[in-house]
């Protein structure tokens, strides 16, 4: 059961576990990454200021805001050190597996939307939360809430081709224990057939068109 690792999946024109994908965003995600340091430095009084070009001073009232305050009540770390964390582990996701881990490891594919979507989601309610709540801006903030959203619209892709060919395995056999094997990576041949069906359709679907 040979597979070709730059293998297009349905419905794209291109792989969506490809390397240069990936790369990109290993680098969006590093970018966040440094500037959720950079704040959580401050908010661990590590640092005595942060520099706002845009918003000046309404960046550290934000960060020492009654609902910043309340998260690390809550998780007993500062948010920016949390969304730093969150944000090395897209780095991580990003750069594991081969270039067709959309059928090779759908579990880590899974993990990584899991860290990917949930955190653009809670950017963006934050950054409401600023103007709305809080009365002031944050131009970190607003730097990696843009890349959070960013990052969603990176991974979708790879993630929706993965939860397509899981969707396919059940098909083929509607069989929970050969869906739980697949997820965590367990070849079979119902699992390559509808890996390869995935590919299939995408071939046919081209020369429909180069057809036409």
């Amino acid at each position: 059961m040979s597979k070709t690792l730059k293998a297009i999946s349905k419905p794209w024109k291109y792989n969506p576990s490809r390397w240069s994908q990936r790369i990109c965003i290993c680098c969006v995600a590093g970018v966040a990454v440094l500037v959720a340091v950079y704040m959580g430095l401050y908010q661990l009084r590590l640092i005595d200021h942060v520099w706002d070009p845009i918003f000046g001073a309404q960046t550290e009232y934000v960060l020492d805001s009654d609902v910043s305050h309340t998260l690390r009540k809550w998780f007993r770390v500062p948010d920016s050190i949390m969304g730093a964390v969150a944000y090395l582990g897209d780095v991580i996701f990003a750069l594991a597996g081969s270039t067709r881990r959309w059928q090779d490891r759908p579990w880590l594919v899974i993990l990584f939307g899991i860290d990917v979507i949930p955190l653009g989601l809670v950017s963006a309610i934050l950054v409401f939360m600023q103007g709305s709540v809080v009365g002031a801006w944050c131009f970190p903030c607003l730097i990696t809430a843009a890349v959070s959203i960013t990052l969603v619209f990176l991974a979708y892709d790879e993630i929706r081709t993965c939860i397509l060919y899981l969707i396919a395995v059940w098909k083929k056999k509607k069989d929970k224990r050969l869906l739980w094997d697949t997820f965590w990576g367990k070849a079979s041949e119902a699992a390559y057939e509808a890996g390869e069906s995935l590919i299939e359709k995408r071939r046919i679907k081209k020369d429909v068109g180069t057809r036409r």
